[in-house]
């Protein structure tokens, strides 16, 4: 099964609201001054894109994405004058040896499958003294809205342990972050929990992001028949810590990584 990152709107609705939580604590962590020019991998729908333009004072910013579907988006919805969207991915970025002061990727490292090329990508990308940041979810650990959801899928379909983003994404901790970050050639490195919390409404507004196939999970869930889908969904609604109002009290952790040029 292959993830699939097409309809930028289904992603806002599965990940993208929560994402942008995760931006604002990221850029207040990476706490850089005013005036600079940054790079965003993997920009997606523009989450962090438009954080960094509402809390970072930059001169340009680069957001760099390999979906038509999500750059459409990102380009609607943001038409600020010093921000251009290019098509292309971590394996070469579209830019010039040191031009950008900042080079961050938000949530996508670890799906980038050479990412020591990547890495060599964004620190090419920056000036001498420059920083590279990125976060990536805590997906074995305290991302609760995906994390319970393999949880359940596995109970039902062990099958499905393979497909668990906590299983196939070791580099989503402390440690193998900061190994990437310093076996690159960064000088200190730090890495740091970001974690904001994710309430949901009601059941459905849990469980109908997980329908569009876009990311693993949903593409998981868009997979099975609908006798197992709807199985899936019994057991969730059994094991989801819900109020007695309905809502879905969770919270979710990212890992943030930085080091300097």
């Amino acid at each position: 099964m292959q993830d699939k990152w097409t309809d930028g709107e289904a992603y806002e609705m599965y990940v993208g609201r929560w994402s942008r939580r995760i931006g604002e604590k990221f850029l207040s962590w990476l706490d850089m001054p005013s005036g600079q020019n940054w790079l965003d991998l993997g920009c997606g729908t523009g989450a962090l894109t438009s954080q960094i333009l509402s809390d970072c004072s930059p001169k340009s910013i680069v957001g760099i994405e390999p979906s038509a579907g999500f750059l459409s988006l990102a380009r609607e919805n943001i038409r600020e004058s010093g921000v251009k969207f290019l098509q292309g991915s971590g394996e070469k970025l579209p830019v010039d040896d040191g031009v950008v002061d900042v080079a961050v990727s938000g949530l996508v490292l670890n799906f980038i499958p050479d990412q020591h090329n990547a890495m060599n990508e964004l620190i090419r990308s920056v000036k001498p003294g420059g920083t590279v940041a990125a976060y990536v979810w805590d997906y074995a650990g305290h991302t609760q809205f995906i994390r319970c959801f393999w949880d359940a899928a596995i109970a039902l379909d062990p099958a499905a342990h393979d497909k668990d983003e906590g299983i196939r994404f070791p580099i989503c901790r402390p440690q193998p972050l900061a190994e990437l970050f310093a076996a690159s050639g960064l000088r200190d490195v730090v890495v740091a929990p970001i974690d904001v919390p994710t309430p949901f409404q009601d059941f459905d507004d849990y469980w109908t992001p997980f329908l569009s196939g876009i990311a693993p999970a949903p593409g998981y869930c868009a997979s099975l028949d609908e006798s197992a889908r709807e199985r899936l969904r019994n057991q969730l609604v059994r094991t989801l810590p819900t109020d007695p109002d309905g809502m879905i009290l969770l919270a979710a952790r990212a890992w943030a990584v930085r080091g300097t040029r």
